[in-house]
């Protein structure tokens, strides 16, 4: 019907050609008629586009009637209670018409995005094919759900087609809340089939943010039917556009109903989580590739298969190396369907084969063999990961070989290898030979590496070459590399084993001078002092570590000042320490336990059991200043369990600091208790035991599984809350001023959270972006705010959180939020007042 009009129109005017085809454009999604449009709009434009570009503006404002953006901005802003009062019913060729304009002139502007949907603009290289940008590429290949929807002028009632007209022209123009009000307006005599016309209208015109609103508004309403096939192209359209959650949630309906999304929106979906910079997207990315081949049965093209390869690779050796399984599994079905096998497929599977802390030997020599059988020649990083993996195992022999082809190549030697033969001979108990290499290293490579530092002082502190290890610390000192804390532990370490605790103390004050401490560093510190009859000192460490947050204390720790206490006679003192260790949760040494029961029998003291779970009232507030935060609760379906998830950003300071104190707090409830001994070996991510005595909060601020703020949270908004909701969900800006970041809220919500804090003398302002909140406490009042919490935000802390000086690093995406504009907000104003009534 389109390419019929259009062919009887071409021979007259431009402006008729524009008015023909904009008034028989079928709304259909099938790839000819597609094409079709694409050819006849190119043909339009061509038409447009022979005339200057004034001349362009003067055809468009004079015969398609456009108003200027003045006037429109004026019209709305006029008319913006239409919604409420009822649509205006134009006569159905103006509406029409205005809606074919608006449609073709939007399509001029945006030509071409459809058909590409490229997320990297480069293409066409050799390696592209191993790349994110080839699986996007791929898209237009992958078949969608076919379905037709009726043109205006086919719809009997002329008032229907005035409403749906203003409808398709006024909804986009809006943001969140306002589309919501217009759409509600409607509900007395719209249909599903109207709504649908609406969404695939906005998709058209490349609104799919709008027709994603009109969908879900869609199915809340009572003759809701669900419609695989738009949902299907509108989750299509918006992972093309890398909105991967709103996607994801189009995708869970369609899964929710029962059915199986179809191969593109999987494929779309996983590409959307590849391309977003979100921590957990990568794992998200994996289980949407699993459930495409496990619950779909499709077989992913070979450029999924290599961009997913590909970001699991990408990450550190210490962490890619527990997506081992899914690259083996994305290796089996590449063999499987029979696609051809990129050489960096080999090459990445035996890299993360090298990192694991059980070498399969095996298996990396069937990936050699492989490799040799197709003509696939190995290269630097598989001889890498080979020294590697033989540097784990002590493995001399098949080190040698290796570096010999490493010698051979002339693609030179890079640090790590000499790095990894230096721990091959350490490991068979040669630490001459390993420093002989890190001296060659220096000679042969105008610089040494940060981790050869670390290694060949680890090396020989383990040995006890202590002369050794102390000139190559000075050197390691003199070059300004960083960081030190590693060598400065495996000194300690040494001292402490030849009982040198001068030496000791001497290296943990350079150590603080020069670092900034950890625990670690401190339980050394405090053994050597207990160790050597420093009982008071040994205390006032003790003290300093219990008092800091950021530092803490652990059940080793606890241990040490106890047994110094015991060993000294100081019972009253051993009996605090054991009060500490009951309401911490310790566990205490069982060398400790038979004396410790003696001297509290003489006073017929009852042994306590520290297992009985409680939370105190400082976990409590804790605890609800991290949901704030965005902390998550997980209930199984009875809702008699709950668990609580603990994750923190693996790239913020503050949150790598947060992190080890929540882990310290929460220690008795989480699934491992026991504190690793690396520290930096703390995961992110970890989870308390499922539990009903989270029951309360589960019920406050997840009760159907979603995040809520609780209608009694004026009760709970203690400073110690503030502190902890700051420190989790907030940051400081550029400015020195403080954000609260509020997720999942409503307007009522937030209400009742302003008026909390007036009440405590803190005005603040409201910005939303997107489903965030953002609460800005500016000038005096983030300093009042401050001096609120300040006693609660852990000391390592406060020189990043504390308001009022620019900061250091650059300001991330989330602290460019304009308060001074309206246009992160959803409605007229981003101000709460008492005298709102919304």
């Amino acid at each position: 019907m389109l390419l019929r009009g259009g062919a009887q129109e071409l021979s007259s005017s431009a402006l008729a050609v524009t008015t023909t085809v904009s008034l028989k454009s079928n709304h259909t999604f099938t790839s000819p008629m597609r094409t079709a449009i694409s050819s006849s709009f190119r043909v339009i434009r061509s038409l447009a586009l022979s005339f200057p570009h004034s001349h362009r503006r003067f055809i468009r404002n004079i015969f398609v009637f456009e108003p200027s953006p003045l006037t429109v901005s004026s019209h709305i802003k006029n008319t913006r209670l239409s919604p409420f009062l009822g649509a205006p019913r134009p006569t159905a060729s103006v509406a029409a018409f205005t809606a074919s304009v608006e449609h073709l002139s939007r399509e001029d502007e945006r030509v071409g995005v459809e058909e590409n949907w490229n997320f990297n603009e480069e293409s066409g290289n050799e390696f592209s094919d191993f790349d994110a940008s080839a699986a996007a590429n791929d898209l237009k290949h992958l078949p969608s759900p076919f379905f037709e929807v009726k043109e205006l002028e086919e719809l009997p009632e002329q008032w229907r087609r005035s409403k749906l007209a203003w409808l398709c022209k006024q909804l986009p123009a809006h943001k969140h809340a306002t589309s919501i009000r217009i759409l509600n307006a409607q509900r007395k005599w719209i249909t599903q089939e109207d709504a649908t016309y609406i969404a695939v209208h906005c998709t058209r015109i490349r609104e799919n943010e709008t027709a994603f609103r009109v969908y879900k508004w869609m199915t809340k309403q009572h003759w809701f039917r669900f419609d695989f096939a738009l949902a299907t192209k509108i989750a299509d359209y918006l992972g093309k556009e890398r909105k991967f959650s709103k996607c994801r949630e189009i995708f869970d309906d369609i899964i929710n109903q029962g059915k199986v999304p179809s191969e593109s929106t999987f494929h779309i979906l996983t590409v959307a989580y590849l391309s977003a910079p979100v921590q957990g997207s990568l794992e998200e990315a994996c289980g949407i590739y699993n459930r495409m081949i496990q619950l779909g049965g499709y077989k992913p093209r070979l450029s999924l298969h290599n961009s997913l390869f590909r970001a699991l690779v990408s990450k550190p050796g210490g962490s890619s190396k527990l997506y081992l399984k899914q690259a083996e599994f994305i290796f089996h079905n590449l063999v499987t369907s029979g696609l051809e096998i990129h050489k960096d497929i080999y090459a990445g599977l035996i890299w993360l084969h090298s990192y694991q802390d059980r070498i399969d030997r095996e298996r990396i020599r069937s990936l050699r063999e492989e490799m040799r059988s197709v003509g696939i020649q190995e290269g630097r990083d598989v001889l890498l990961s080979i020294l590697r993996a033989c540097s784990r195992e002590g493995d001399t022999e098949e080190a040698e070989r290796t570096w010999l082809k490493l010698l051979e190549s002339d693609c030179g030697i890079p640090s790590q290898a000499f790095v990894y033969r230096m721990e091959v001979y350490a490991k068979v108990g040669e630490p001459m030979k390993s420093l002989e290499i890190f001296r060659g290293m220096q000679e042969c490579l105008e610089s040494t590496s940060v981790v050869a530092y670390h290694k060949i002082i680890e090396v020989m502190s383990k040995a006890q070459e202590m002369e050794i290890a102390e000139t190559i610390m000075s050197e390691f000192l003199d070059s300004g590399l960083k960081p030190l804390m590693p060598s400065f532990i495996d000194l300690m370490s040494m001292y402490f084993n030849l009982n040198l605790h001068g030496k000791l103390e001497s290296t943990f004050s350079q150590c603080i001078e020069k670092c900034h401490p950890n625990r670690t560093i401190y339980n050394i510190y405090l053994d050597s002092l207990v160790k050597s009859g420093h009982i008071d000192k040994a205390e006032d460490i003790f003290s300093k570590m219990n008092n800091d947050g950021t530092i803490g204390v652990n059940s080793r720790s606890c241990n040490t000042i106890l047994a110094g206490h015991l060993s000294s006679g100081d019972y009253i003192k051993a009996e605090k320490i054991y009060d500490l260790m009951c309401q911490k949760k310790y566990d205490i040494d069982s060398s400790l336990m038979e004396k410790l029961e003696y001297i509290l029998s003489l006073k017929r003291k009852v042994i306590k059991k520290p297992i009985s779970l409680k939370l105190t009232k400082e976990q409590r507030e804790i605890l609800v200043g991290l949901l704030l935060g965005g902390l998550c609760i997980e209930t199984d379906e009875e809702r008699r369990n709950h668990a609580i998830h603990f994750e923190f950003n693996e790239n913020s300071d503050v949150h790598s600091v947060l992190r080890r104190h929540i882990h310290d707090q929460y220690h008795e409830w989480l699934n491992s208790p026991g504190m690793p001994n690396d520290e930096e070996n703390l995961p992110f991510r970890f989870s308390t035991i499922r539990h009903s005595y989270f029951g309360f909060y589960a019920d406050q601020f997840w009760p159907k599984g979603q995040p809520v703020i609780p209608k009694l949270i004026h009760r709970w908004l203690s400073p110690r809350v503030l502190a902890y909701w700051y420190m989790h969900g907030g940051q400081r800006m550029a400015s020195g001023d403080i954000l609260l970041k509020l997720k999942s809220a409503t307007r009522e919500d937030v209400e009742r959270v302003v008026k909390t804090l007036k009440t405590k003398s803190l005005d603040c302002r409201v910005k939303r972006k997107g489903r965030v909140f953002w609460i800005g406490f500016f000038g005096s009042n983030a300093v009042w705010f401050w001096k609120l919490t300040e006693p609660y935000i852990l000391d390592g802390l406060k020189e990043l959180l504390k308001p009022g000086h620019p900061l250091e690093k650059g300001v991330t995406e989330d602290q460019n939020i304009n308060f001074d504009s309206d246009s992160d907000f959803d409605d007229r104003a981003s101000n709460f007042r008492d005298s709102d009534n919304q």
